[in-house]
């Protein structure tokens, strides 16, 4: 069972009982979140296509912490006239585990 979801602008594809990491949520360490932006359902041979989401479906999950992503070196130079600058930026990020995908019944 896999699902497509959209958080912070981006869409994930994510799986039941593992980690992901979504640009930083305005939730602490521990907290239960749900996930109600469902793009896609794949649940054995039934597929789930949202128009634009997908209805009665629930993703629960647990953050597990805030950390960093990797360092991305930002190069700056004009050409001829001996100007340059290097910068550098680390995205905020928020670990999360998924923990069930349900699907209400109506």
């Amino acid at each position: 069972m896999f699902a497509i979801i959209e958080t912070g602008g981006k869409q994930y594809w994510i799986e039941q009982d593992k980690f992901y990491d979504f640009d930083k949520l305005a939730v602490k360490i521990g907290e239960k979140i749900t996930f109600n932006r469902i793009l896609l359902l794949q649940n054995g041979n039934e597929l789930l296509l949202g128009k634009p989401l997908v209805q009665n479906v629930i993703i629960e999950a647990t953050v597990l912490g805030h950390l960093q992503g990797p360092k991305v070196k930002i190069y700056k130079m004009r050409p001829k006239k001996k100007t340059r600058r290097t910068s550098g930026f680390r995205q905020k990020l928020t670990r999360v585990r998924i923990e069930k995908i349900k699907i209400k019944e109506n």
